[in-house]
């Protein structure tokens, strides 16, 4: 016992080392973006006092080494700072700017609870039916239905997003008009209105992550067929469903736990495309029209936000599967 907690010690260490890092990057790169917060926010009627007016009031004109440490110290209490869009600015000529406004942290927290709802209706959805699928195929190997879901899976994996998203809306919101073909999710919706409006975009991001874990679901299984240990169940007689469920599956467990944690976290840092064609009120929708007007706090959480959730479920990913095999905890 006290191995395997030295293992996961480790592994928490080199997460938080790994976002340290990320951290740096998202700071650098986020700076490094072309325009300037103060020239879009004044227009065309900027004059150089009122721009150099915003970016002092910002913080804007310090260097970037202490802005980032600055940055870092106030993510480490909690604070993420105040939004630039939603600032409350007076008038810049001859005068200070009125920063109070909307904390990033308020303005993000309910677009990422929307998009772990969504994160969680597509898991329920995809995450059964790639098992399932994976199963099947392992167990009707080589056969037609085999052939059938390999081609079915790595269509949908192949084809972008946009393109899957836009044949769902045209087949089940156009020509069989059951879903809304947009996400408009608002607070003090009732579950099952929320879970119709979310059901077109999860169904799009089931597409697109179903392929992995069934793919490595079935490839997991069938390296363990020729097993011996499998052979011997097989000579006592018992069915090829029983052989695989109860014997190769336990197994199998971990580079499908693997899958599943890289998957999950795709449907939490991957869903700004989806997010954006139906216009869901998620996070990914929230990063992409922050980074239109240049609202450096906005775009720095979401992508510190978007790195954690990912560190974060390869962890849980590693500890899961070292718990399940044995033989992860003695490497050697």
């Amino acid at each position: 016992m006290g191995g395997v907690l030295r293992i996961i010690l480790q592994r928490l260490f080199l997460g938080l080392l790994t976002l340290l890092v990320v951290s740096v990057v998202i700071f650098v790169a986020v700076n490094l973006l072309p325009g300037d917060f103060a020239e879009a926010i004044l227009g065309q009627g900027a004059t150089p006092e009122a721009v150099a007016s915003i970016r002092a009031d910002l913080g804007l004109d310090q260097g970037m080494v202490v802005r980032y440490f600055s940055w870092l110290s106030d993510a480490l209490r909690g604070d993420l700072g105040t939004s630039f869009a939603q600032a409350n600015f007076a008038s810049f000529v001859g005068s200070s700017a009125n920063l109070g406004g909307v904390t990033v942290a308020d303005q993000i927290a309910p677009r990422f609870a929307n998009t772990m709802f969504l994160a969680g209706v597509t898991a329920a959805i995809a995450v059964p039916i790639a098992l399932t699928l994976g199963i099947l195929a392992a167990l009707f190997r080589n056969s037609i239905f085999d052939r059938a879901t390999n081609i079915l899976t790595l269509s949908s994996i192949s084809s972008p997003e946009f393109f899957l998203a836009y044949i769902l809306i045209l087949l089940l919101a156009v020509v069989n008009p059951i879903l809304p073909s947009l996400s408009n999710i608002y607070d003090g919706m009732a579950f099952g209105e929320r879970l119709q409006k979310t059901l077109l975009p999860a169904l799009t991001l089931t597409l697109v992550v179903t392929a992995h874990m069934m793919r490595m679901t079935r490839a997991a299984i069938i390296n363990l067929l020729a097993s011996p240990y499998i052979e011997m169940a097989r000579l006592k007689g018992l069915s090829p469903l029983r052989v695989i469920v109860v014997h190769a599956l336990p197994n199998a467990l971990a580079p499908i736990i693997n899958v599943i944690a890289l998957n999950l976290a795709y449907l939490i840092t991957g869903v700004v495309v989806v997010e954006v064609v139906f216009v869901y009120p998620g996070i990914g929708q929230l990063f992409v029209d922050s980074v239109k007007i240049r609202d450096i706090p906005v775009v720095q959480a979401s992508c510190l936000i978007f790195a954690a959730a990912y560190i974060l479920l390869n962890l849980l990913a590693d500890i899961l599967s070292i718990l399940s095999n044995p033989r992860l905890r003695h490497p050697k």
